[in-house]
C-alpha cells in the first residue's frame, strides 16, 4: 500500500504548478485510498515519475485549486495539462501527454 507506485511522493500544488510551468509536465491532483488514483499510478508504471503529484488531503491550497477546476468538487484524479483540467482521464491519454508524437 505504501509502495512508491501506489502512493506517489507528493509536493504541494503551488510547487507542482510552478514545476509544470517550467517543464510542461502535467500535474495530478490525487488523494490516498482513491482506487482511480491507484489505477492511474499502476497503469502509468514508471512514467508516473514524469508527473507532478499533489495530494489534496495534505495540501488545503491544492484542494482549493482542485475544487476551482471541478465546479466545487474534489474529484480525483484530476490531471492539469497546459492549464486545462481533465477529470479521471484514461491512463493511456495521460501517457500520450507525457510523450506526444512528433
Amino acid at each position: 500500500m505504501y509502495s512508491p507506485i501506489i502512493s506517489p511522493r507528493s509536493i504541494d500544488a503551488r510547487e507542482a504548478q510552478h514545476r509544470s510551468a517550467a517543464d510542461g509536465r502535467p500535474v495530478v491532483f490525487w488523494r490516498s485510498g482513491c482506487k482511480y488514483c491507484i489505477r492511474l499510478r499502476i497503469r502509468l508504471g514508471r512514467s508516473t515519475r514524469q508527473l507532478h503529484w499533489a495530494n489534496i488531503w495534505r495540501d488545503p491550497a491544492g484542494a482549493a485549486v482542485l475544487r476551482a477546476a471541478n465546479d466545487g468538487n474534489e474529484t480525483v484524479p484530476t490531471v492539469i495539462v497546459a492549464g486545462q483540467p481533465h477529470t479521471n482521464p484514461d491512463p493511456g491519454w495521460v501517457r500520450e501527454q507525457l510523450f506526444p508524437s512528433a
